[in-house]
């Protein structure tokens, strides 16, 4: 069950704090007035979620940013869009509709996890001030942002974002980034949404719908329960699909129909491009609870996947959608009406309700 993190403006104030203005180069003074920082040289020493105190610029000098992935690029993009100066991934044509055009169209220069390799040449050449870590820690953490400064000689920390710590992260990258009040509001907005998913599934008890989430082209791979991936899936349903070693890959665990037989579950959730148009008509799915009762659903997608491909801050997302999918009864609120705040808030773009019937097509009741 979720809880919701109460975080106030005044915790937001001691996390900044953590922040203490320093002068790498000494400026001229009065005789008894205190020497301050020039603007080309004041950093400020900030210690982030790997315990590494790092000397970075001060907020009232950091003009260029540079996400480590996709997972930082959205955090980045709702908070400072105007600070990047790269991607981690390049979006698609109908995925950049959703996106201002100014950072859809910068580079991308890849990632430090993920499909593509960051190009450390290519980020050099953007002259960042700073590169920023956003996720879950991987046990190289601390080696792999020493090394992004060794390689660059440009500071580089990392948040952890779970989808618990998400209000925590957005207030910490405020203050990093001089951007508190942007902060506190997309922390509030995170906040309101881990209470009302709360509040719901304290009403469902144990009566959690069994589910599952498959993807792959065949749709065989699972989406296995405890995982970091799985976080909103299990609080809001029964996750059928425990297995002996839970894959800490997107793409999930792979089985096979037999097993998702055996399953069985109420609900099916299938990602973007699997299998959901033609299970209906293909005897070895038609068979399943989920398919026959068509209670079957494929998650919708743009410019990111609801559920969490990455698992970025697009799981609050699927929090909305999918307690209302599964618990219409107490999840009361309009769900285009949430769905456009969050667009608008994350994306900054103006969701009408044709873009949004177009983006839950096949994500309703039938």
């Amino acid at each position: 069950m979720m809880m919701r993190t109460t975080m106030t403006r005044t915790m937001a104030l001691v996390l900044g704090l953590g922040l203490t203005v320093t002068a790498l180069a000494s400026c001229s003074t009065s005789p008894g007035s205190s020497p301050s920082p020039t603007p080309e040289t004041a950093t400020v020493s900030f210690t982030d979620d790997a315990r590494r105190t790092v000397d970075v610029p001060s907020p009232s000098t950091l003009t260029r940013i540079s996400p480590s992935g996709a997972l930082s690029q959205m955090f980045l993009m709702a908070i400072a869009p105007d600070l990047m100066v790269s991607l981690g991934s390049a979006y698609s044509v109908s995925d950049a509709a959703f996106i201002p055009a100014s950072v859809a169209q910068l580079p991308a220069v890849g990632e430090l996890y993920g499909s593509s390799t960051i190009n450390y040449e290519s980020v050099a050449a953007l002259a960042p001030q700073l590169v920023v870590d956003v996720g879950e820690p991987k046990d190289t953490i601390v080696d792999d942002m020493n090394g992004i400064t060794d390689k660059l000689a440009v500071p580089a920390v990392h948040i952890t974002a779970t989808l618990q710590s998400t209000p925590d992260a957005f207030r910490k990258l405020g203050a990093l980034l001089g951007r508190q009040d942007k902060g506190e509001q997309l922390a509030e907005y995170c906040e309101k949404i881990l209470s009302q998913t709360d509040s719901i599934m304290s009403q469902v008890g144990a009566d959690k719908v069994s589910a599952l989430y498959l993807m792959g082209s065949d749709g065989l791979n699972v989406l296995p329960a405890t995982s970091y991936h799985s976080e909103v899936l299990d609080d809001v349903t029964n996750n059928l699909a425990v297995v002996a070693n839970p894959s800490s890959s997107g793409m999930g665990n792979q089985t096979d129909l037999e097993q998702i037989s055996t399953w069985n579950p109420a609900v099916m959730l299938f990602a973007p491009g699997s299998v959901y148009a033609t299970v209906a008509t293909d005897p070895t799915w038609r068979g399943l609870t989920a398919v026959s009762t068509g209670r079957y659903y494929e998650v919708p997608e743009g410019p990111y996947n609801w559920m969490g491909q990455p698992p970025s801050v697009n799981r609050y997302l699927s929090m909305i959608w999918l307690t209302s999918l599964l618990y219409p009864q107490y999840a009361t609120f309009d769900l285009y009406q949430e769905v456009k705040d969050y667009y608008s808030l994350f994306y900054g773009y103006d969701l009408t309700q044709d873009g949004f019937d177009a983006l839950t097509a096949h994500s309703l009741p039938k």
